[in-house]
């Protein structure tokens, strides 16, 4: 990649939307956690769990990320937990932070959801005073389990239903479609909540669809299936529906063969409003300035390319107009600033 373009990204203003904060553990705060609460590994050292970070399919990952959050049994687990991505990404220049959660993978585990919350509501609350990054908590429901356990999570988050963002939908695609969670998604609307769910990673085109008609989302997580039907992408470029990609995760996931293949910049000059994203980032290779590189590089991005697939970001996020458009102006002078001689 040439400079100006390395140079370009590591300074452009992001908003991240897609990202698992259980999914963000590096091997090092792992084995730290699980040393602080007597946890005992499946992986004798931290080398070794990198060493599992080798995925044939969606279910080989989750085997792992799964494994991992045995660890995580404290609100001060999730705060620094929560707090590690936060600093990471404050030096990728990520200026707004969407953090997806899987209450259910932890409450099962008899870990407090009060506990879960308030440390991950700690860690943006300091990230706000700190860098003055804005964000929120996104409720991913796992859709392995049944709509009733979706509904008992969503009670239990009533107590800071004002301090969600929104509600998700992820977990293996298959087989479970969109439909099995309808009376959930109405029940968040219900609450004030924005939603989004994962489709069309895994899962067929006709789920990318189902999550627009059945769950009526805000956004689509992934989404990049939907290519194999050409007039759901004309329709998705028509409404405007965001799609929250995760470029190194498709490649890893083997969605994509390599980067070369993604489809990203096709769906991107088709119209559709792309995001950039990192997914799981200390399992897949890199947070978002490596998400943006390799996206870059790979599928020859222009420099418009790039800023728009950062406007995307905030144009996206889930925020009130008033922040949305104090991110865009930054955005504008870094563009105007940027041109300069």
């Amino acid at each position: 990649m040439p400079t100006i373009e390395r140079a370009l990204i590591e300074t452009l203003p992001k908003a991240e939307l897609h990202m698992h904060l259980e999914g963000s553990l590096e091997a090092d705060l792992l084995f730290g956690l699980a040393g602080r609460n007597g946890v005992s590994l499946r992986w004798s050292s931290e080398a070794a769990l990198r060493e599992a970070y080798r995925f044939s399919s969606l279910q080989d990952f989750l085997d792992v990320y799964y494994a991992g959050l045995a660890v995580l049994l404290t609100e001060q687990d999730f705060f620094d937990m929560t707090w590690a991505y936060l600093e990471r990404v404050h030096a990728d220049r990520v200026l707004h932070a969407e953090v997806f959660v899987s209450p259910q993978a932890h409450t099962r585990r008899g870990v407090a959801f009060e506990a879960m919350f308030e440390g991950i509501a700690a860690a943006l609350a300091q990230a706000h005073d700190r860098f003055g990054m804005t964000g929120g908590v996104l409720l991913g429901l796992q859709r392995q389990w049944s709509e009733e356990d979706a509904f008992a999570m969503i009670e239990q988050a009533r107590p800071v239903a004002d301090r969600v963002l929104g509600l998700g939908l992820g977990g293996p695609e298959l087989p479970h479609p969109p439909a099995k969670f309808v009376r959930a998604f109405e029940r968040a609307r219900d609450l004030g909540w924005k939603t989004c769910a994962h489709a069309g990673e895994e899962g067929p085109a006709s789920y990318v669809a189902d999550v627009v008609d059945l769950l009526r989302v805000d956004r689509v997580d992934h989404g990049v299936r939907c290519e194999d039907d050409p007039a759901l992408v004309e329709r998705l470029a028509d409404l405007q529906v965001p799609l929250t990609v995760c470029p190194l995760s498709n490649v890893e996931l083997k969605v994509f063969p390599s980067m070369r293949e993604h489809n990203l910049a096709r769906l991107l000059r088709a119209g559709v409003k792309v995001t950039i994203n990192s997914d799981d980032p200390s399992y897949f290779g890199g947070y978002m300035n490596a998400n943006f590189e390799a996206s870059a590089t790979a599928l020859d991005l222009s420099r418009s390319d790039v800023v728009q697939l950062a406007r995307n970001g905030f144009e996206a996020a889930f925020l009130p107009e008033a922040e949305r458009v104090r991110h865009l102006a930054q955005l504008d002078a870094w563009v105007a600033a940027s041109a300069a001689p």
